[in-house]
């Protein structure tokens, strides 16, 4: 997981005001009592000339020779809390400029102890210091002051990814998932897409705790949500790898990545295309070849021979099945069983004859099928590829199964509310 960057010792400069000059802001005037009722607010020529002298190599970025200055203050007994306040704040802004994020934290949060902020700059100062131990890699302290801004000052998207992503850097997994799953419900309620990097940050957490189960349910958001070729590749692949998923889906898999990741290689070009000859549908396995050789990944190569023999198969076949299908849809028509009727359905869909085809789908299913929950997949898929997409989601939403079958018509409503980007 990749930290996130921020600037939480520009925060802190700008915070107290000590962004480019640095003045001594909230030390000033740093005048001299001159009777007992100034005392409280000002501080002693002991102190005051350190941390004149302090400044003054502030401004010459002098940050070290700054920070001895401001250490000589340290040997003055009886400090007033005024005086106190002052030393830690223009400490914590030296150590802040000089890298020093220790000592820059410890500072800050005795000026915060102090009381004497104003609500806003307080406020400041208290994110910075969540940012600053983020930084810093002290999670434990990072924690602790990015929850105390956000209940002190509200919830700030910024400081709350902070806070999960401490969360997450310290191994309190547990915490993390529990942070994430509130904002990412949160986003939903509101209509809002939950943010992309807590969707992959909440599958890092599943993955750390090997929940294949969250991992999957986590993927799936992420998927639906960011509809990218990658996300969808990894999700094709984890459903395909759960247990007791069926070989006879492979075809239905191919299907599904070719309309969401399209084929990668030649060979899932062949393979596809061999499993659609076998299954009866020669239309398919040559409108897969043909988009292989568009794509050119066929046609070339040690293989180019034999590519282009199941080439010219598959187009042979094709051919030979539209000369055919009035024929067969008479018989598969007055068959008591729905399979046949299916089948050359789907055949006349995948050639264009969307109508047709969806028509002899539907008469089908109203028949006994050997494999329903199949061919509720296939006219789902025959819906979408006939652009009817109300009606492809509805046939996928009916399909039942624990092989695969049903986890594939689930991807597949996701094809069709969320397309690839």
């Amino acid at each position: 997981m990749s930290k996130l960057r921020f600037a939480p010792i520009f925060m802190l400069l700008a915070a107290v005001g000590l962004t480019t000059a640095l003045p001594m802001a909230g030390i000033a005037p740093l005048a001299y009592a001159a009777d007992d009722s100034a005392k409280a607010e000002t501080v002693r020529p002991e102190i005051g000339v350190p941390l004149q002298a302090a400044q003054a190599l502030i401004k010459e970025e002098k940050y070290k020779e700054a920070l001895a200055k401001i250490a000589e203050t340290d040997a003055v007994a009886n400090k007033t809390p005024y005086e106190i306040y002052s030393i830690d704040r223009l400490r914590g802004a030296t150590a802040a400029r000089a890298g020093d994020t220790k000592l820059a934290g410890t500072s800050f949060e005795a000026v915060v102890a102090s009381g004497r902020l104003e609500p806003a700059e307080q406020a400041k100062i208290v994110k910075a210091l969540g940012s600053l131990y983020y930084e810093a890699q002290n999670y434990p302290k990072a924690i602790e002051w990015l929850s105390r801004s956000l209940k002190e000052n509200g919830n700030d998207p910024q400081t709350r990814t902070l806070l999960i992503q401490s969360y997450y850097l310290s191994n309190d997994i547990p915490r993390t998932t529990s942070e994430l799953q509130k904002d990412i419900a949160a986003d939903e309620s509101a209509g809002r897409a939950p943010s992309e990097m807590n969707l992959k940050l909440l599958i890092s957490c599943a993955l750390k705790t090997n929940d294949k189960a969250a991992y999957l349910t986590a993927l799936e958001k992420l998927t639906t949500y960011y509809p990218k070729k990658e996300y969808w590749a990894d999700l094709i692949n984890r459903v395909q790898g759960k247990p007791g998923f069926s070989d006879r889906l492979i075809l239905d898999v191919y299907r599904l990545k070719a309309a969401t990741i399209k084929l990668q290689t030649s060979v899932e070009y062949t393979d596809m295309a061999q499993l659609a000859l076998l299954a009866g549908f020669p239309a398919e396995a040559k409108q897969v070849l043909d988009q292989g050789y568009q794509a050119g990944l066929l046609g070339s190569g040690a293989d180019a021979a034999k590519q282009k023999r199941l080439r010219d198969q598959a187009n042979k076949a094709a051919t030979d099945d539209l000369k055919t299908m009035a024929q067969s849809e008479a018989s598969v028509s007055s068959a008591k069983e729905g399979t046949g009727q299916i089948n050359l359905g789907y055949a006349l869909v995948t050639a264009g004859q969307f109508d047709k085809g969806l028509g002899l789908m539907e008469e089908g299913l109203k028949k006994s099928v050997k494999r329903s929950e199949d061919a509720k997949l296939h006219l789902g898929i025959a819906y979408q590829l006939a652009g009817q997409k109300d009606k492809a989601i509805q046939a996928f939403k009916s399909v039942q199964g624990t092989d695969g079958v049903a986890d594939l018509a689930h991807l597949w409503t996701m094809q069709v509310n969320h397309p690839v980007n």
